[in-house]
């Protein structure tokens, strides 16, 4: 597998290092020498510009300073093209592949003029609609499936990869558990070789669970092949996804664990993971292979995915545009607005009644509002027949 001009030892194990560095390319060195000394192949990173991501009124996290306004936050991680020029040079000087997440058309442009092979798309962007066909000219196009429909994949494979299995390398889906932390009972991990087999693509696992061991040596039982893990220097750095991320330590623990399970038939690393964990814990992980929602992230299906919002309060009479609407998460405490896909048939009509700044958008909402289905999305189903 090649990513960012670079061929993975077999399984590619990804860093995921996001925005640990907290704006500061010493640390991010640190990071990224981390990385490559316990057994990555990849750096990956997140290019964070807040107002693609959130409305200002989206909510607060509670972080160990204190609460403070989800929006801000994402404001405070903010980094100019410069500062992400700069991780591309320390990624690949350290002989890694160098990979990162846009969260919107100002973020992916700013990857494409660096010149970057390759980007993956989170999974709360997998309904992003326009973010996915502008970045589709970056192949491979990493898609990370959490809190996500057999529908929703199949939506957004047909827009980065129209055309396998002609062409199996433009992108590989990656199932997760969009959960901080996500537990390992919630995995499934047979779903990997039903997204394999259901959409003609490499597939592999984004793993948010807190073990080094289980969810990703399991995957590679069931074919996968990348492996996304937070890392961090310290669990207590103050990073966003600190909390979740792996210390060198355990990071080092996992890497040799997968070269050593990609020496073994799938058979003999369950056989094996069964001796150490128990037949039960693993059977539980790796789950029925049918793709649903998990327990632990089911409740935050619509409110974590891309909805229409607007922008500013919107009287009555106004006509939608580009200019006040916008594709965002809704979060915390906002209403979930119109799927992207009905986007196009809702501006330039008229709001009938008031939308307050923030608030999701819905056809009750405009004039004339009439929903219809949604066209081109494969049928939902319990693995590999469903078409992909």
């Amino acid at each position: 597998m090649k990513i960012g001009g670079k061929t993975g030892r077999g399984i590619f194990i990804v860093a995921e290092l996001g925005t640990a560095h907290q704006g500061r390319l010493d640390e991010a060195a640190r990071l990224i020498e981390g990385a490559a000394r316990g057994g990555a192949d990849c750096a990956k990173f997140q290019w964070v510009i807040a107002r693609e991501i959130l409305h200002p009124l989206t909510g607060t996290v509670k972080l160990p300073g204190g609460e403070i306004s989800l929006f801000r936050r994402f404001q405070e991680l903010e980094q100019p093209p410069e500062f992400y020029a700069r991780l591309k040079e320390l990624t690949e000087a350290a002989g890694l592949a160098f990979l990162c997440s846009p969260f919107g058309l100002e973020s992916l442009a700013g990857l494409k003029a660096l010149g970057v092979s390759g980007v993956k798309i989170a999974s709360p962007e997998l309904n992003h609609l326009p973010l996915l066909e502008a970045a589709r000219d970056l192949p491979p196009v990493i898609l990370s499936t959490g809190v996500s429909t057999w529908e929703d994949i199949g939506r957004a494979a047909a827009i980065v990869a129209p055309r396998p299995p002609e062409e199996p390398d433009r992108a590989i889906l990656l199932h997760c558990v969009t959960a901080y932390p996500a537990p390992e009972a919630d995995y499934n991990l047979k779903v990997i070789p039903r997204l394999r087999e259901g959409f003609h693509l490499a597939a592999g696992v984004s793993d948010h669970s807190l073990d080094p061991l289980l969810v990703p040596v399991l995957s590679l039982s069931q074919g996968a092949v990348l492996v996304e893990k937070h890392f961090t220097l310290s669990r207590s750095g103050g990073g966003l996804d600190d909390p979740i991320a792996l210390d060198p330590e355990d990071f080092r623990r996992m890497c040799r664990a997968l070269r050593e399970a990609e020496k073994e038939s799938p058979s003999e690393i369950i056989r094996e993971m069964e001796a150490r964990f128990g037949a039960p814990r693993i059977r539980g992980i790796l789950g029925t292979g049918e793709k649903v929602l998990a327990k632990s992230e089911a409740a935050n299906y619509l409110s974590t995915r891309r909805s229409l919002h607007a922008l500013r309060r919107l009287p009555r009479g106004v006509r939608l545009t580009e200019k006040n609407t916008a594709l965002l998460r809704t979060e915390k405490n906002l209403r979930v607005g119109l799927d992207p896909a009905d986007r196009p048939r809702a501006l330039g009509r008229r709001t009938c009644r008031t939308v307050d700044s923030g608030q999701g958008i819905l056809w009750e909402d405009l004039e004339e509002a009439e929903a219809s289905p949604i066209p081109g999305i494969p049928p939902a189903g319990p693995g590999p027949q469903s078409p992909g």
